[in-house]
């Protein structure tokens, strides 16, 4: 794949990183938490009994593939636009 096509994705890449970062679980035990935050064991209930349908459904599904990858580092660094709790302004 040309270099073109990375440098075209990563914007996309970023805002949905930047919406998984914000998204607070609307529901069930980890209601009013952040998604990044809901333990995969938790998520792999929902893997395994089926999503919740409409955003929700995808971003959580998201979230448990990159912690089943173990890819949940980046959930740690802050993407534009998103400043972590307790940083400084």
């Amino acid at each position: 794949m040309s270099r073109d096509f990375f440098h075209d994705l990563r914007p996309d890449v970023e805002a949905e990183l930047a919406e998984v970062m914000r998204t607070v679980m609307p529901f069930g035990r980890y209601r009013g938490r952040r998604l990044v935050e809901v333990p995969a064991e938790y998520l792999q209930s929902f893997a395994t009994k089926g999503w919740p349908n409409g955003r929700i459904g995808e971003l959580m599904k998201i979230v448990y593939q990159m912690k089943a990858d173990g890819s949940e580092a980046v959930f740690r660094r802050p993407p534009l636009g998103i400043r972590r709790r307790n940083s400084s302004p």
